[in-house]
């Protein structure tokens, strides 16, 4: 740690030293045999001027490259050796326990994914009392038309597109739920929260320091929705259809000779669902966080304070990127897929 806070302290007095020149020395003065002194000296009308806040202005840029170098270090870097300065990026997704609770061979400890998976909850149910439980008035205000497009997107783009009429009073409470549920984790993934595995020590006492975790990176939670979703499908087809007819309609209309192959196939597919629905958010928010924290970890790595012309930008980009666009089109994909499963279910002949 010590080492990687001199390294940036000698880089950003290279840079000051490149980029800010030395001050012109003392003209000698001739006609008294001595140096003159800073207030007799006159500069010359040739020599140029530079603007008053120039070299404030070079002073402040050395200073950022150096910070930029020095808090990831100090954040992400410490008591790492010079073997392994990037293994802070794989080590973000390793899950400490904070609180340990085991029942038998099943591990319900807490740790920071449970952590943001409840604080999304709290702020799921804040999302539907604040924007949802509206009196509606002739003018609507700027609260109810937000939940009046989050309704609407949930009813018209999630629901009745997956969902038989008759199945949507039952089964859309659970698609928008989990559409804001899943937007309002991965959202949490991208703001700066007090709630890492690292601790630092300000005025004698320990704190977490702030840090970017996507609950949804981890396979674990998005194989949990999944599973829900899979439980819930084959439950309400067994509820709707009834049992043999449910899993008859499994099977389609082949020759008997055929039917060794596709029975397999068929099971097959249902549980490339339940993967295919787990993999696909836990693969895209993972990637978003590894690419931003691996732009950032170049600096590190190369120990490279010139890098931060390139990488900060670059990670900014792909961070407004996720932020913007992947956050809410994965939370649709999920709520979307997961009705459209449900509703093959219910009408397996659709």
């Amino acid at each position: 740690m010590v080492d990687r806070l001199f390294l940036a302290a000698r880089l950003v007095a290279e840079t000051h030293r490149r980029l800010v020149p030395p001050l012109p020395a003392r003209i000698p003065d001739t006609r008294f045999g001595r140096a003159a002194s800073p207030a007799r000296s006159q500069p010359s009308p040739h020599r140029r001027q530079l603007p008053i806040n120039h070299l404030g202005m070079k002073r402040l840029t050395a200073l950022l490259f150096g910070l930029a170098l020095i808090l990831p270090s100090a954040g992400l870097a410490q008591g790492e050796t010079e073997e392994d300065k990037g293994a802070f990026i794989s080590e973000e997704w390793e899950l400490h326990d904070w609180i340990p609770i085991h029942l038998g061979p099943i591990d319900m400890s807490i740790n920071k994914a449970v952590a943001y998976l409840l604080l999304g909850a709290l702020c799921s149910c804040l999302i539907g009392i604040v924007f949802m439980r509206v009196k509606v008035g002739r003018d609507p205000t700027r609260r109810q038309a937000l939940g009046e497009t989050i309704y609407e997107v949930a009813q018209v783009s999630v629901a009745e597109q997956g969902l038989p009429t008759q199945a949507i009073g039952r089964w859309f409470p659970y698609v928008a739920s989990l559409m804001v549920f899943i937007w309002t984790v991965n959202m949490l993934g991208f703001i700066p929260l007090p709630l890492s595995d690292e601790r630092v020590t300000i005025a004698g006492v320990e704190l977490p320091t702030l840090a970017i975790f996507a609950a949804t990176s981890t396979l674990s939670v998005t194989l949990a929705l999944a599973l829900m979703t899979f439980v819930f499908t084959h439950v309400e087809g067994i509820r709707a259809n009834g049992s043999w007819k449910y899993f008859k309609s499994w099977i389609p209309d082949v020759p008997k000779v055929m039917l060794p192959l596709i029975i397999p196939l068929e099971i097959l597919g249902q549980l490339m669902r339940l993967i295919s629905l787990s993999v696909r958010l836990y693969a895209n928010m993972l990637a978003g966080h590894m690419l931003i924290l691996t732009f950032v970890g170049l600096i590190i790595v190369l120990e490279n304070v010139f890098l931060a012309i390139v990488a900060v930008p670059a990670a900014a980009l792909f961070y407004l990127f996720e932020v913007l666009i992947v956050v809410s089109v994965q939370a649709y994909i999920f709520a979307a897929l997961s009705a459209i499963y449900i509703g093959s279910a219910i009408e397996p002949e659709h």
